[in-house]
């Protein structure tokens, strides 16, 4: 019997198209699945967030934006009639933040007037006159004008004041000076006269000390103002010595900037606690008492009256160490 001859099999060369769909599917969608993460519906994700944190705490806690208080607020639902098809945009929790008070410009009420404390208009408009007069002298830093809310500071050297280890001041000394005291006459602000020093020793019969020296050169300059029209009430002196350096004491530089004299305007009736450690002690402010007029504790608090470092015959005159780094405060009241 003849044998069959076998049927050779026929070779398909596009075997490889089935993988190859196989693999483009993969990646096609691998493609879509990254396309569908890296694009957050804020919407959707919010509503999500908020029912998972919901259905595990059982109320909100998310934080709320904060509000100012002259934006319109925006009202919560009530829980009760929300409702799961309520879109995004109309739940409480989707409220547009509102900008924060620092980006806010201040906003007084039409009609309404704004406070001026006038002693800080007093305060501008002696460093006006202050700098006009003593401009020359302020070129050569020899005189610093410094002011803040609370204090005007006149700065002045004391080479144009004092000879070297006194505190009788020099004639040159007295122009600059009478300049000051006729532009502060006029203003009701208290002063107050700070002296300093360097570190360099001194010990003879009138000044044992640096702090005797800072002290009557203080007093020489509030005794000057008192001469010449400001009112002593208004006056108080302090010699803070050589505690208060304004620079190192190591260069004849240094040391003359340690040398100096400063008078300070307050801005009001009453001295901050820059100047006292504690406003109930004699020879200091107080706080002057609420009260009716015409009762005892209604007179007015005045500042004391300053008196040059004189033997034992001055009147009422008083040492008293302040507190803070023990300055000495030398001060008395005069006839007026």
């Amino acid at each position: 019997m003849r044998r069959k001859k076998g049927h050779e099999d026929h070779v398909n060369h596009e075997a490889w198209a089935i993988p190859y769909a196989d693999l483009m599917t993969l990646l096609l969608a691998f493609f879509v699945v990254m396309y569908a993460v890296s694009v957050v519906n804020e919407g959707k994700y919010r509503v999500m967030s908020q029912s998972i944190i919901e259905a595990f705490n059982g109320n909100n806690k998310t934080i709320q934006p904060v509000h100012s208080n002259n934006a319109p607020q925006v009202a919560p639902v009530p829980s009760s009639r929300q409702s799961s098809t309520t879109p995004p945009s109309l739940t409480p929790h989707m409220a547009v933040p509102l900008p924060s008070r620092a980006l806010q410009p201040q906003i007084t009420q039409p009609g309404v007037p704004i406070h001026r404390d006038p002693g800080q208009e007093n305060l501008a408009r002696i460093q006006d006159q202050v700098q006009q007069a003593l401009q020359p002298l302020i070129d050569k830093s020899l005189v610093i004008v410094r002011r803040t809310n609370t204090w005007l500071e006149i700065e002045i050297r004391t080479d144009i004041l004092f000879p070297s280890g006194v505190a009788k001041l020099s004639p040159q000394a007295d122009n600059t000076l009478r300049n000051i005291a006729d532009i502060l006459a006029p203003f009701p602000n208290p002063l107050r006269v700070e002296g300093y020093t360097d570190d360099m020793p001194i010990s003879n019969v009138v000044y044992p000390s640096n702090w005797e020296l800072s002290a009557a050169r203080a007093a020489s300059v509030a005794r000057l103002f008192s001469e010449n029209g400001v009112d002593a009430n208004r006056l108080g002196i302090i010699g803070w010595g050589q505690t208060r350096p304004a620079a190192e004491n190591d260069s004849t530089e240094g040391r003359n900037r340690n040398r100096r004299v400063l008078v300070v305007v307050l801005s009001d009736e009453q001295a901050p606690a820059r100047f006292y450690s504690d406003a109930g002690q004699p020879g200091q402010l107080a706080q002057q008492p609420q009260t009716t007029p015409g009762s005892e504790a209604s007179a007015p608090a005045t500042l004391p009256v300053p008196a040059t470092l004189m033997p034992a015959a001055a009147p009422a005159a008083r040492a008293q160490v302040v507190p803070e780094q023990g300055t000495v405060v030398v001060s008395s009241h005069g006839a007026g």
